[in-house]
């Protein structure tokens, strides 16, 4: 299940918060300031080498599972319902592992609910329209189109923080949004060129975009209901979402699909479902993990180029032929993606370094 996941959302969680740390996530700068620099080196390497190869994984193993020709599964639904149900249980058994073992702070007890579960769930709700649009678009769209197919999501961030919080966004960080949107546009123009535009992907696209955002302004306005956990959010968030999803799946003929897909009792299906369960989890973790031993910013730039080197293996893999334009389309997406990220960087520090900035000032750096 391809999360919408934490790579970007960390990011927009602590944007909306005026540029403060992100509640989810370690703090920035404990990933071993004193250690010696070769190790804090080769420690940073092998995190952004993790990220990299997780996130990657995840997005290869899902368009299989979404949209493969040897597997003819055509169950979005119940692929995403089986990973939210496979990461609340691993976020139950890590719990109750850790409660054996010697106490761990990062890893709270975790018991259900229900008056928590019912505050929880219009931020569930959000959820599922993230994770489901999210591989509903990547069913529908090639992979090596799927990063710009999803690419509005900082557009409609600045959007929403805007009309719901007020706050106003700087004039290069308009522009660098502005670049954003040149390159869909212009990436859904090549697509028909070639033939490959698909309408329904390039729909879901855009609600996974809207979702991201929603799911940013949501995390931050429930995570009071489970103390600020990371892992109370994680398990009831894919709990209700295993509840809700049931409805849906009876509703669009899923269990019918099911019922009929001739290789439900193969070992190997359910171990590449498993397997896409446990990357979907691993994203989270591997995500916090790069922003406490780099920074927020840099994490954010380690996506981007991660987004361009999987959609040039997504190319080569499939062996794919792209125009210029195309590629255009591509390194305008990722260019704008790049410059917004800096250049909210440079407004977030000169809030930090600067006491005596004003509130108004404070609130055009909070996007």
């Amino acid at each position: 299940m391809s999360r919408a996941q934490l790579t970007r959302t960390g990011i927009l969680r602590m944007a909306l918060g005026g540029g403060a740390a992100d509640p989810l996530l370690p703090a920035e700068g404990g990933g071993g300031r004193g250690a010696p620099f070769l190790l804090r080196a080769l420690r940073i390497a092998v995190v952004v080498c993790l990220y990299w190869f997780t996130s990657i994984a995840m997005v290869f193993l899902n368009k299989y599972l979404l949209d493969s020709p040897s597997l003819r599964l055509d169950a979005p639904l119940f692929v995403t319902f089986f990973q939210c149900a496979l990461t609340a249980a691993l976020c139950l058994g890590l719990s109750l592992g850790a409660a054996c073992g010697p106490p761990c702070p990062g890893l709270p007890a975790l018991r259900l609910d229900p008056k928590v579960s019912r505050s929880v769930l219009p931020l569930s709700a959000v959820f599922i329209g993230m994770v489901t649009s999210n591989n509903l678009c990547l069913k529908h769209v090639g992979v090596a189109f799927y990063n710009v197919g999803r690419s509005l999501t900082t557009v409609f961030n600045v959007l929403l923080s805007y009309l719901l919080l007020k706050q106003t966004t700087s004039l290069y960080a308009l522009l660098a949004c502005g670049v954003i949107i040149g390159g869909f546009w212009l990436g859904v123009d090549q697509e028909g060129a070639e033939g490959t535009l698909s309408w329904p992907g390039i729909f879901f696209g855009i609600l996974a975009s809207l979702c991201v955002s929603l799911n940013a302004i949501y995390t931050k306005k429930v995570l009071p209901v489970v103390d600020g956990s990371i892992w109370r959010l994680t398990f009831y968030n894919n709990v209700n979402a295993c509840v809700l999803f049931f409805p849906l799946m009876m509703l669009l003929g899923e269990f019918r699909t099911l019922y009929h897909f001739d290789k439900l009792g193969s070992p190997s299906f359910w171990g590449m479902m498993t397997l896409g369960g446990v990357f979907g989890f691993a994203i989270g973790y591997v995500t916090g993990l790069q922003i406490k031993f780099t920074s927020p910013l840099t994490h954010n730039v380690s996506g981007t180029a991660k987004a361009c080197a999987q959609t040039v293996l997504a190319v080569i893999y499939f062996e794919e032929t792209k125009s210029l334009l195309w590629w255009t389309s591509n390194l305008m997406v990722l260019g704008g993606s790049f410059a917004y990220t800096w250049v909210k960087g440079l407004e977030m520090r000169k809030v930090q370094e600067d006491p005596n900035v004003k509130s108004s000032e404070r609130n055009e750096t909070g996007v």
